[in-house]
């Protein structure tokens, strides 16, 4: 099978790595351009990963030889020569929003972890065991933006990517509102413990923009395609509060739920252990055996859960019980990086391929 050649727009940063450990031996991508700041373009891979990391790395050990391109700067050149970009790139909203309308409109798809767009009316922002349907929306994103093959698509910012696939198979009990607090691990802001000594025996209270994009992006994921924009749901409340805490990888959310109807738990429990997405049997290679797994032990899932090969695309859950305020509590808990970011980005594209919004263009 001929692959699709793939940028990774943002290569040297955390998930740009992380797009590159994932698609090493990918059945259907292949990166063959890699790009990267102003400051980085013109280095090896190697020599730009040299203050970055410290252990060597197998996966990327394949790309060390490579030139990194400007993001910025050789737009036409890196459209000229793959099928599609992986957007990871670290650069103010305005900044962000433009360079990946540019490269929409050099006939290039653009799978993004960043913000920008997230909250463009026409811009599909995807789970793809939920809301795989939105990206009908592409259709009048293209008339829009002029292009043929050119579009963009976003993943959810990670810390709502812990809790919303826990809620969505309980949508159908008319869910009222929603209290969450997350518990976020360090590389969310690109940090690890070497980096960042200050975050030991520590906890940061406020994290920038995240409760804001924690309260309003599950409405648009449930929300509708109306008029040729996705119109977010309604009669549904969430608020929240997220925290930084000193864990490496793995985000952590408390859930409080209240229902319109009176429910049991034993419904919730059925819920998520019969819940199978509608896009099980695309065999999409980065989807998870299994989607939702519930723990009747207290003290489980614990964080280190998630980094278990097997479990990093899947949402761990535990602890329902009945609360005194809202109807039912939970715990949930999700991979940042790889669910949350790079492999959720990879799975959207697999979808994208299956779905026929990918073009082989380079013969």
């Amino acid at each position: 099978m001929k692959k699709y050649k793939v940028g990774i727009i943002g290569a040297t940063g955390m998930i740009g790595r992380r797009f590159l450990e994932i698609l090493c031996n990918h059945p259907i991508f292949e990166p063959t351009v890699l790009a990267a700041s102003y400051k980085s373009a013109g280095k090896t891979y190697k020599e730009a990963l040299k203050n970055r990391i410290k252990k060597t790395n197998s996966s990327l050990c394949k790309f060390y030889n490579f030139i990194l391109l400007d993001a910025q700067n050789d737009i036409e050149k890196i459209t000229s020569l793959v099928d599609f970009v992986f957007c990871a790139i670290d650069m103010n909203k305005n900044d962000t929003k433009k360079i990946e309308e540019t490269y929409a409109k050099n006939e290039c798809p653009v799978i993004s972890t960043n913000s920008a767009h997230r909250q463009t009316s026409d811009v599909p922002m995807i789970i793809p065991e939920i809301n795989y349907n939105h990206t009908k929306i592409i259709k009048f994103q293209k008339e829009r933006l002029k292009t043929k093959y050119g579009f963009i698509v976003t993943k959810p910012n990670c810390s709502i990517q812990c809790f919303v696939p826990a809620i969505h198979p309980l949508l159908d009990f008319n869910i009222e509102k929603i209290l969450v607090c997350t518990y976020q691990a360090i590389s969310g802001a690109g940090k690890t413990f070497d980096s960042w000594p200050e975050i030991f025996d520590n906890l940061i209270p406020f994290i920038n923009s995240e409760e804001e994009k924690t309260e309003t992006e599950p409405l648009k994921i449930w929300g509708e395609i109306k008029n040729g924009k996705i119109i977010n749901k309604k009669n549904l409340s969430i608020t929240s509060q997220c925290l930084r805490i000193p864990v490496s990888d793995g985000h952590t959310a408390a859930v409080f739920v209240s229902f319109k109807n009176k429910i049991s738990s034993k419904e919730i429990l059925e819920k998520w252990s019969t819940y199978e997405s509608k896009i099980k049997n695309l065999n999409l290679p980065s989807m998870p055996k299994k989607f939702i797994h519930y723990y009747n032990n207290p003290y489980e899932p614990q964080i280190k859960y998630v980094r278990e090969p097997d479990k990093s695309m899947s949402i761990l859950i535990g602890r329902l019980r009945k609360d005194i305020h809202y109807d039912f509590k939970f715990i949930s808990m999700a991979h940042n990086t790889l669910r949350g970011a790079a492999k959720g980005a990879v799975l959207t594209a697999e979808l994208l391929y299956k779905q026929g919004f990918l073009k082989n263009k380079i013969l």
